[in-house]
């Protein structure tokens, strides 16, 4: 299998990719090489550019008047519909082209009369022949014809809709993205159906050819963010893109930030929702997760589900999310510090019964949490990569064992273990990993300021995080707004949603023309007792 792939790779390069002299990368692409009309030729030529690959599949086809016209059908195995292959390609150029004798004409007719696939291209050069070929589309060609019929039979196998595994709601769409590109993009178009919704489409990778989509609404999205990221996505140059989280490392604005400036979802909805708000989406085949931009540090704290309750439930879910926030990051820190420097700041009780915990402790405070968070993460972790039907098991059935024997070896405190279960906890309700994995791995320096420093070292930790915060854009909006630049009508929906019928603009950074996004005067009144009623009198 590795020498297959191996050759396969070889193949991709031999008809345009790097070509190394020395050390020194040279970027050249071969010459071109045109389709001639003979079809042993462009067989031989298929198979020296496959390296003869087995799952290349050749069907010899006598066509015409009694089969006085050689033709030649190439696809690759279990990349194409074979359905399609066979009724709308072989069976259809078999019967249709019985009376015919030339060739030229025959070519013709096949194109323009007898194909029953809605996409049929033309194509005379070689190379992006065999491109298409890779690609998963179907070559017809006509002995005589220097030409050959690209048809796009695509039909490999994929994963169904299904509901997404990351970001789970309780009200809301059930559907997730899926690793298909096209089913993907499918599943934004039945949600806008608009032409001003725009998809531009990128091959990324000198090896993998791997189709990106950049995705926003024209009018809406702000023109200069487009073309930031236009610049971006063709600024890339790397052998193989297989996943989203490749492309977001290569496009993000603070590669050394651990905060993420693109916000990562596998929800179309939510993607939906940003898109109408102003920004882009860029969607990678092979991956289920989108890429959106520009993302702002709020963004991470929100979740679908807020815009679907009503805007009470929606504000006080979402406020309880920035308290978990804060809790997750500080919580460990603070009972470091407290427990170490500032025991005055609790009731005489209660830190009476934690020094009475501690006594026979043989670690200071921020070497009880450390060993506590590692265990916790260890725990996380293997609960992920079990099995599904053991991951949930293990992990909780460890976190019980391992904290109840913590204890009664006297290793840590029950007040620490309470502290780092509410800590777990806490991080589950940030509904973004990419930036709850940020928080879990920004706790272990505030517990070392809190150790060295206490309250002092806290605060100097989360004003240096601030400060980070506020030099950090996406795609040249600020990471912060609208807190930092402060915009005012922006706080209808931030820590509070406002209702849907006052949340009539679009951000103030990212739109650009058409800022109004809900008509005046939408917020509903019941009508007048008179007016009810008179119809009944």
């Amino acid at each position: 299998m590795i020498r297959r792939l191996a050759k396969k790779m070889r193949a991709v390069a031999w008809f345009g990719g790097k070509k190394r002299s020395g050390n020194k990368k040279v970027w050249q692409s071969g010459p071109s090489i045109t389709i001639s009309d003979v079809l042993e030729v462009n067989e031989r030529r298929i198979r020296q550019a496959f390296k003869g690959s087995f799952d290349l599949v050749y069907r010899r086809i006598a066509i015409g008047k009694d089969g006085c016209i050689a033709a030649l059908v190439v696809h690759i195995d279990e990349m194409v519909n074979p359905q399609s292959v066979i009724s709308a390609i072989v069976e259809r150029i078999v019967d249709k082209t019985g009376s015919l004798t030339d060739p030229n004409t025959a070519y013709t007719h096949i194109r323009d009369r007898y194909l029953e696939l809605t996409g049929v291209t033309e194509e005379c050069d070689f190379h992006k022949m065999v491109q298409e070929i890779a690609n998963g589309n179907t070559c017809i060609f006509i002995h005589g014809v220097a030409k050959v019929l690209v048809c796009e039979t695509q039909g490999y196998n994929q994963r169904e809709v299904s509901q997404p595994t990351t970001e789970a709601t309780i009200r809301g769409s059930k559907e997730g993205f899926v690793e298909a590109l096209p089913t993907n993009l499918s599943l934004i178009r039945r949600r806008i159906r608009n032409p001003r919704l725009t998809i531009e489409q990128y091959i990324l990778g000198k090896v993998s050819r791997t189709p990106v989509a950049l995705i926003y609404i024209e009018g809406i999205a702000n023109s200069r963010i487009v073309e930031e990221a236009r610049r971006r996505l063709s600024s890339v140059n790397i052998d193989s893109v297989q996943e989203s989280g490749q492309l977001e490392e290569l496009i993000e604005d603070a590669p050394l930030s651990p905060f993420p400036t693109l916000l990562r979802t596998e929800r179309p909805d939510r993607v939906t929702g940003n898109l109408l708000e102003g920004r882009f989406a860029i969607l990678t085949d092979g991956s289920p997760f989108a890429l959106i931009g520009p993302a702002t540090f709020t963004m991470f704290l929100t979740a679908p589900e807020d815009y679907f309750e009503r805007f009470f439930a929606g504000s006080v879910i979402r406020s309880l999310r920035y308290v978990a926030f804060i809790i997750s990051l500080t919580l460990p820190a603070l009972y470091v510090a407290i427990t170490t420097f500032h025991q005055e700041l609790l009731p005489t009780p209660l830190i009476l019964s934690i020094a009475a915990q501690r006594d026979r402790i043989p670690f200071p405070a921020v070497v009880e949490a450390a060993l506590m968070e590692i265990a916790f993460e260890l725990l996380r972790e293997a609960g992920i990569r079990l099995p599904a039907v053991l991951g949930q098991a293990v992990s909780i059935i460890g976190a019980l064992v391992i904290g109840e024997a913590a204890l009664r070896a006297g290793l840590v405190s029950a007040a620490m273990v309470v502290a780092v279960a509410l800590t777990g906890i806490s991080s589950f309700a940030t509904p973004i990993f990419s930036l709850a994995i940020s928080i879990r791995l920004l706790r272990f320096p505030l517990m070392l300021l809190a150790s060295a420093l206490g309250l002092f070292g806290i605060v100097a930790g989360l004003a240096a995080m601030v400060t980070h915060l506020l030099t950090l854009r996406s795609f040249g909006v600020p990471y912060m707004e609208p807190l930092a630049p402060f915009v005012a009508q922006s706080q209808k929906d931030e820590v509070f949603r406002a209702p849907w019928w006052a949340l009539d603009e679009r951000p103030r950074f990212v739109g650009e023309q058409d800022d109004q996004r809900i008509a005046p005067g939408q917020m509903p009144r019941p009508p007048a007792p008179d007016e009810t009623y008179e119809s009944d009198r």
